[in-house]
């Protein structure tokens, strides 16, 4: 009987607790990787070069990666933090297959690894907030 209370509490707390730790792990990543957009660092500029979106797309997904890790933090907002990221990361993970490549200036497909993670992470913190989503959230 004590081994199921405490299973139990370890479960009540895990699904408190991990969806805000996911959160914040697509937060990091997502924010993290502004210093390298806005600071026009060579293997940023390379990438969006590549694609032909230098310097506006870089900045302006810079800009929406910003407010999606920011949407993603509150509360009311996951839903549209975590479906923005998996289309701006969705994005990239179709460039990195059709453009730029798995690896990208010798990076051992770091890059490309880090948006697979986080596109998973933002699908699994949609699917954790879908009753939230407007109109067709409340149907689920």
């Amino acid at each position: 009987m004590y081994l199921t209370s405490n299973c139990e509490q370890t479960i009540i707390q895990m699904k408190k607790y991990l969806p805000l730790a996911l959160r914040i792990v697509i937060a990091i990543i997502l924010i993290q990787t502004l210093r390298f957009k806005f600071t026009a660092h060579p293997d940023s500029v390379y990438i969006f070069q590549k694609i032909g979106l230098e310097p506006i797309g870089r900045i302006s997904i810079g800009i929406l990666e910003l407010i999606a890790g920011i949407l993603v933090l509150i509360p009311k907002t996951v839903w549209a933090g975590a479906l923005l990221t998996l289309g701006l990361i969705g994005g990239a993970i179709m460039l990195h297959l059709t453009q730029l490549g798995i690896e990208v200036n010798n990076d051992g497909g770091m890059l490309f690894i880090t948006a697979v993670v986080t596109f998973i992470l933002a699908a699994i913190v949609l699917f954790i907030y879908k009753k939230d989503i407007p109109i067709i959230g409340k149907k689920l």
